[in-house]
């Protein structure tokens, strides 16, 4: 099992102190909120700082993660500093979307407010999971001067074709239920304890003015100037200050890391181990690694210009996995470190496997004249795929996919005499006719065991009408040929010897993604189509990867658990009506904050169904709960909101209900129609 280690505050390098809250004024008058730990006397020996600038909520909902990461780091001779965006938390405004230029010109205030402190020696660093691994690449490129350097975690560098709206230009199920969490983030209140009276006004702010971000994000089906905005891979040029990319094979955000080692042109480093949607520290799927020790010496190389060797180590570190059965559970990750001086790597040589009658074959070892092959899949395959971006709440990991393969064209490689190893992005190069206007591809690739069961190793999707441009998509012609390159998610992974490699493809994967307007069927002329497979040969250089440390960090503040969590992952089918529907609990129970004697409560439920097969029946559902309380002070927000579809539109219907005490004191509601555009 994974364990971090835990320091008292006394065993760090440096004595450090606490600063809960303070404000930091903006130019239009509004007063964002703040909380700090740095080392005792940094007032009269200043330090330098990191800054993460999230809208979670550093007083509650953050604070046990927040109090085992900033408190360590401080005591390494840094200021650390946890700062609520505008409109979250504590700090005062209206939240209205994701990485507004309004959020991105509060930042580099920020920055500058805090590079002016006593406590600060001018140099700031900026790291951030999720939204502040976002958000500290995009102040990066807006070169503030203050900014030494970034350490981004689980993020992207393009807001459309790799987050979790979209996914090859198909709609993600999680682009409904991330839309939903935030729906409910921004509708809670400040702590009255910080803000006092005034809390209640602030919080009916958000309330009435924060609107509804799903629509907002189907408006824009297309790479429009939407999406370019925030995406540094409009311009990797802008960033020039050392950058840290770290993620999860797990995680959704893993193939950043690969492209910002390629485009940038500043000192970089790339890390990609097992987990999902964490910091590395508290990884999941393990083993979690000493990721503050790293965060600390790359700090010290680039703030403090400590010749630590940093720059000298692999620009990438990469966990190779081995096989493992499927599992909703796993809970550690068998496999190895392995490294690579530069990206792409000389070391991975492209492997062309053809798609022949027999299955996947060696394109220069026989020739190919196979039939062609048709598919299509029903809407259930998909129900056993997991998350798009897995937190590990167990079960949202994929499970034996022989549960999907029923419903995709199958193709396996001969039983394997040696291993082979890759590392990269896998492609396949498809030429297809289909007989609709609108159609999506989904790719599988996969490790057959000698037993029989099936590990989904990585995946990439296309819509069809994307083939060409993710920004002018075009209507496909029935019966035409095309040819389309699918790009799966990169991967580092070992298939062994005895085993085969299988590549799916079918024509929906529901609910990872929305479902084509039409049951769509695909033609493929195999003569002309093929796998391309990124080989890695192991090498002894392998073995002098810099050693990464177990995990570490500070006592997380006291908390007690006063209700259990409660997990679940449910498919129903029901052979009465047709319908089947992933239903999906994630409720993190009930904690009392101990030191601020605060309680909160966290359920999210997700419902994703279907009628026979009638992608006019797809319907994604998210209902989710919060509450605070304390003393007599209790607050709860509800807000429940629906998906559903015909061929020619999307349809959201929403509501928000914000209670104080047992009264009801805001009520919303909403109902939009949406034009689908080649989606």
């Amino acid at each position: 099992m994974n364990t971090i280690r835990e320091l008292a505050w006394h065993e760090l390098p440096q004595p450090i102190e606490e600063v809960e809250h303070f404000i930091i004024p903006m130019s239009d008058g509004v007063h964002l909120a703040g909380r700090r730990w740095q080392p005792v006397g940094a007032d009269f020996a200043p330090v330098p700082a990191i800054l993460e600038y999230i809208p979670y909520r550093k007083r509650d909902f953050t604070a046990v993660r927040d109090g085992m990461s900033h408190p360590y780091v401080a005591g390494h001779g840094y200021a650390t500093v946890r700062v609520d965006l505008r409109g979250s938390g504590d700090s005062e405004g209206v939240l209205t979307d994701e990485y507004l230029p309004q959020e991105l010109d509060d930042g580099l205030e920020v920055l500058s407010w805090i590079a002016a402190q006593p406590w600060c020696d001018g140099r700031v660093g900026v790291i951030g999971k999720s939204w502040g691994g976002f958000n500290g690449l995009q102040l990066a490129a807006l070169q503030p001067p203050e900014l030494g350097a970034v350490v981004t975690v689980c993020s992207s560098d393009d807001r459309y074709a790799d987050d979790v709206h979209f996914m090859g230009g198909c709609l993600l199920s999680d682009n409904l239920s991330w839309a939903s969490s935030m729906f409910a983030a921004t509708s809670l209140p400040p702590d009255p304890a910080l803000v006092g009276e005034r809390w209640r006004e602030l919080w009916h702010q958000r309330l009435t003015g924060s609107g509804l971000w799903l629509e907002t994000w189907l408006e824009h089906q297309h790479r429009d100037e939407y999406w370019q905005h925030g995406s540094v891979c409009e311009d990797y040029s802008a960033i020039r200050t050392p950058v840290m990319a770290v993620s999860g094979w797990a995680d959704g955000y893993s193939n950043s890391v690969f492209r910002l080692l390629e485009h940038l042109d500043v000192p970089r480093m790339g890390l990609v181990g097992p987990w999902s949607h964490r910091y590395p520290h508290l990884g999941v799927p393990g083993p979690a690694i000493g990721f503050l020790q790293e965060c600390v010496r790359w700090w010290d190389r680039w703030l403090k210009g400590i010749e630590n060797g940093v720059e000298d180590e692999p620009m990438l570190r990469a966990w190779m996995q081995d096989p493992i059965a499927p599992d909703i559970d796993v809970r550690m990750r068998p496999g190895r470190w392995v490294g690579e001086a530069q990206w792409p790597s000389p070391h991975t040589e492209h492997r062309e496997l053809g798609l022949g009658d027999a299955g996947l074959f060696v394109l220069d070892q026989a020739p190919s004249d196979a039939r062609e092959r048709r598919i299509s899949s029903p809407l259930s395959l998909g129900l056993y795929a997991g998350k798009w971006c897995s937190f590990s709440a167990t079960p949202d990991l994929p499970v034996d996919q022989r549960e999907e393969d029923g419903g995709s064209m199958n193709l396996d490689t001969a039983v394997l005499d040696e291993p082979i190893e890759i590392l990269g992005a896998p492609v396949v190069e498809l030429e297809i006719a289909v007989d609709q206007p609108v159609a999506m591809v989904a790719v599988r690739l996969s490790e057959r065991l000698p037993e029989g069961r099936i590990s989904r190793v990585t995946y990439g999707l296309l819509n069809l009408t994307h083939h060409q441009s993710h920004e002018h998509p075009v209507e496909l012609t029935p019966g035409e040929r095309i040819r389309v390159r699918v790009q799966f998610n990169d991967v580092a992974h070992h298939f062994a010897a005895g085993h085969q490699i299988r590549l799916q493809i079918s024509t929906s994967y529901w609910p990872v993604a929305w479902p084509a307007p039409r049951p769509a069927r695909i033609t493929l002329y195999p003569e002309a189509s093929r796998l391309v497979l990124p080989v890695r040969r192991p090498r002894v250089e392998d073995d002098l990867v810099h050693v990464l440390e177990p995990a570490e960090g500070t006592l997380p503040p006291s908390a007690t658990v006063l209700t259990e969590r409660d997990y679940g992952w449910r498919v129903v089918r029901d052979l009465t009506t047709s319908e089947t529907a992933l239903e999906v609990r994630k409720d993190e129970g009930e904690v009392r904050l101990d030191d601020i004697g605060l309680v909160m409560a966290s359920a999210t439920d997700e419902r994703y169904s279907f009628v026979d097969d009638d992608p006019s029946s797809a319907r994604g559902e998210v209902t989710a709960v919060r509450r605070f309380s304390r003393g007599t002070w209790e607050i709860e927000t509800r807000t429940h909101t629906v998906l559903t579809c015909t061929p020619d539109e999307f349809r959201i219907r929403a509501t928000l209900d914000a209670f104080e005490g047992e009264s009801r004191v805001a009520a919303e509601s909403w109902d939009r129609r949406v034009p689908r555009r080649l989606l």
